[in-house]
């Protein structure tokens, strides 16, 4: 009921903002100077402010008085190195980390400034400004990550001033806007090869008339895989991208200018992917090795993406943007999930501890690599799961003056609905000379059957607020968020109902922020901002489970000259209540419910150079370029609380113990060579050795990363005009390292990868 009311409040908003005559409005507010009727007859001025609506950085950071950290990763530099993993893509950037599994970045982890990276459950992840987690309110890990091969542009915003999005409101927002409509008539076509069979195929191909725009873009690619599976199988990815965008507009001279686009997009995968690793030993003598056990394990994803929006310039100082979205994905993960403990034969069951203490265990982990094992000694559970998330969104901008204080002001309003349906079951195998054997079949809706939910209304009000050399951007979101859990249990596979436990629960909340900027100089920009950062628990938590609640600051400034752009800032947030989140893919026992941490302090620095070394050295050939970018960052995140946790990751804690996964160092720099038609660009990332269980002091070896130092080396040469030729290498000195220990044992870092091919350009 709530949400039908929520839904008519809104539907009823957007009309009234649509049909409201413009002289009405402009009659009720102090319009100011600021006025682009000289620029009317540019359609591209209409598009920049659509696009302001829906991005979170818009512009390079150097060139803004965004009043927060802010990053900004541009179609060139997507294609110095050609990544398909946005892991790699996202260590340029100071302040998010990364936690590798697969080697592909097919599920990232992603954290920032602190925040949880487990499948990137504390960051808002958006496809031109809609959210793309499969269900990001009810269960936001993102077993679906928009596929980076087929975007323009990847944003970052961090720190206040972000109460713009949400839900999430602690660690930031990165949005990827998708390939545009070109201008005018053209396509391109990139075919690529490598080691493995590896193969990608990319493709796009649009217009642009007065009135009408299209694109469509198509993406395959796929690889046999690196991990040597004991008896032979692939142990690589296959997936496949498909988009359509549609646009209709009205002319440049008409009294309301109106722009309607559609997008469609469809995308697959089937990876033979696993959570099983290996014991430290075993990576030691063999490290691409993968156990006999894991061989029937795969994932199986689709996912439809449907979106609609509208833009009318309503006036020179009023614009409207509404968006209409709809996101359907469904997932098979078939996976080995622990050893029948029912089985006398064996001892234990529990498959990280198992390889985190192989010598107590020998039968156990003989049975892992390929040893006979009685029957039904090995259980695989079919993680079967469908998602929703739908909404609508209007966001109103005004521009107007108040004496000599220009504002900016934007009022959004958003009512937002998913859902997540767990209908799992469970199969038993016996290991026969390596070879796994069906021995008792599962039925459907018997381990985990439940539905999750969320209806969620939001609104938020921000102004941006220039006075003179002052930028001031105050903000307040409000997030009313309606729970609901489902649990049918394993005994009611029909969903009768006869066991059902059901639960409601709602949470309110209020975001506020404030940024700003400074500009002391024309070179020097001085920034700070203080915000709320809010997360709220997921369907399946307990009654107990409070928000994750924070203050953050950021202080910080930004310098662009001639010769250097920098941006340099410190954070500090300071958490009342940190939220675990009890995932598999962390380390736990898969149930997704999440629960209280207490206090937590997280503090740092960031630091993001760029400069053109021609300058510098005062190479004075125009046919020269060499472009180097550099980014560090630096955290402290530790518990300031005592507590005992069933997470694996975090356990026993004491006050003082260090968030495992989250690195002291990051370090990332990349340099190109530009002449002419050639061009080269070498990328190195450096990590230190992460702790993996919650601690104090030095980093035990046995539950720790490695440190590592990795390079990749990219060059391109065109042929012709509209014809080149590109080779990229991955892991140039093919560094041997341990990315992780969980959820079940090590896994590597990808191998020293060769790839290369050609790029038509119409």
């Amino acid at each position: 009921m709530r949400s039908k009311i929520s839904f008519i409040l809104l539907f009823f908003t957007t009309l009234f903002f649509l049909l409201l005559p413009t002289e009405l409005l402009s009659k009720n507010l102090q319009l100011g100077s600021k006025d682009i009727t000289t620029e009317k007859d540019s359609v591209d001025v209409y598009e920049k402010l659509m696009m302001d609506r829906v991005t979170v950085v818009g512009q390079p950071v150097w060139m803004s008085n965004i009043p927060g950290a802010a990053n900004y990763i541009d179609l060139e530099q997507l294609q110095k190195q050609s990544y398909t993993d946005i892991n790699r893509v996202l260590r340029s950037i100071s302040g998010i980390y990364v936690q590798e599994e697969d080697g592909f970045g097919l599920r990232p982890n992603i954290g920032i400034r602190g925040a949880g990276s487990e499948r990137s459950t504390k960051v808002n992840i958006m496809e031109d400004g809609i959210l793309a987690s499969p269900a990001p309110y009810s269960a936001p890990a993102a077993y679906y990550f928009p596929n980076i091969a087929r975007m323009n542009t990847i944003e970052v915003r961090k720190g206040s001033s972000q109460v713009k999005y949400g839900p999430n409101t602690t660690g930031g927002a990165i949005n990827m806007i998708s390939t545009p409509i070109p201008a005018e008539l053209s396509g391109t076509a990139e075919f690529n090869v490598g080691e493995r069979s590896a193969n990608k195929l990319y493709a796009n191909f649009g217009n642009r008339t007065e009135r009408f725009g299209y694109l469509l873009e198509v993406t395959s690619m796929g690889e046999n895989g690196f991990k040597e599976l004991d008896n032979g199988g692939d142990t690589g990815y296959n997936l496949r991208d498909f988009m359509g965008k549609f646009m209709v507009q009205s002319s440049s001279d008409a009294s309301v200018y109106q722009r309607l686009e559609f997008k469609l997009g469809y995308h697959d995968e089937l990876s033979d992917e696993t959570y099983l690793g290996l014991t430290r030993d075993d990576f030691r003598e063999s490290p691409l090795r993968r156990y006999a056990a894991s061989q029937v394990d795969q994932m199986n994803t689709e996912h439809i993406q449907l979106m609609a929006r509208h833009f009318a310039l309503i006036s020179n100082h009023i614009d409207l943007t509404t968006s209409v979205y709809r996101n359907n994905f469904s997932r098979t993960w078939y996976k080995l999930h622990d050893l029948n403990t029912n089985v006398a034969a064996i001892q234990m069951g529990n498959l990280s501890t198992i390889l985190a203490n192989p010598n107590q265990h020998p039968v156990e982990l003989g049975y892992l690599r390929g040893e006979t094992s009685p029957d039904n000694a090995m259980t695989v559970r079919s993680n079967n799961r469908d998602y929703y998330s739908q909404g609508i969104e209007s966001i109103l901008g005004l521009n107007f003056d108040i004496g000599s204080a220009e504002n900016q002001m934007e009022i959004g309003i958003r009512l937002h609905q998913d859902e997540e349906d767990r209908y799992q079951y469970e199969d038993d195998y016996r290991m026969e000379d390596g070879r796994m054997i069906l021995t008792q079949a599962g039925l459907p809706g018997t381990q985990a059957n439940r539905i999750g939910s969320a209806t969620a209304l939001s609104v938020y009000i921000q102004d941006k607020i220039q006075l003179n050399n002052w930028t001031f951007t105050p903000g307040l979101r409000f997030e009313n968020i309606w729970f609901n859990n489902k649990n049918y249990g394993s005994d009611d596979p029909e969903r009768t109902g006869t066991n059902l436990d059901e639960n409601d629960y709602s949470v309110n909340i209020f975001v506020p922020g404030v940024g700003i900027t400074w500009q002391a100089s024309e070179n020097l920009t001085l920034l700070s901002g203080i915000h709320r950062g809010f997360s709220p628990p997921s369907p399946g938590s307990s009654s107990e489970t409070r928000s994750e609640m924070s203050v953050n600051y950021e202080l910080g400034l930004r310098l662009s000259n001639s010769l250097i752009q920098a941006e340099v800032i410190s954070f500090y947030n300071d958490y009342s209540n940190l939220l675990g989140s009890d995932l598999a893919a962390g380390g736990g026992s898969g149930t997704t419910a999440q629960f209280n941490a207490g206090e937590v302090e997280v503090y740092g620095l960031e630091v993001t150079t760029y400069l053109e070394l021609t300058d510098l050295l005062n190479i004075s050939s125009g046919n020269v370029s060499l472009p180097f970018n550099a980014s560090y960052t630096y955290t402290n995140a530790s518990f300031q609380s005592s507590f005992e946790s069933n997470f694996g990751p975090w356990g026993s804690v004491e006050t003082g113990d260090k968030i495992p996964f989250i690195p002291d160092h990051q370090f990332n720099a990349g340099l190109s060579f530009d002449y002419k038609r050639f061009s080269s660009n070498i990328n190195s990332m450096y990590t230190p050795k992460v702790r993996t269980v919650a601690g104090s002091g030095a980093i035990d070896n046995q539950f720790s990363t490695d440190s590592y130092l990795l390079f990749d080396l990219s060059s391109s040469y065109n042929i012709t005009e509209n014809l080149g030729l590109f080779v990229n290498i991955r892991n140039l000195l093919d560094e041997t390292y341990i990315v992780s220990d969980r959820p079940s044992g090590i896994r590597p870092g990808m191998p020293r990868t060769l790839l290369g091919g050609l790029k038509f350009t119409l």
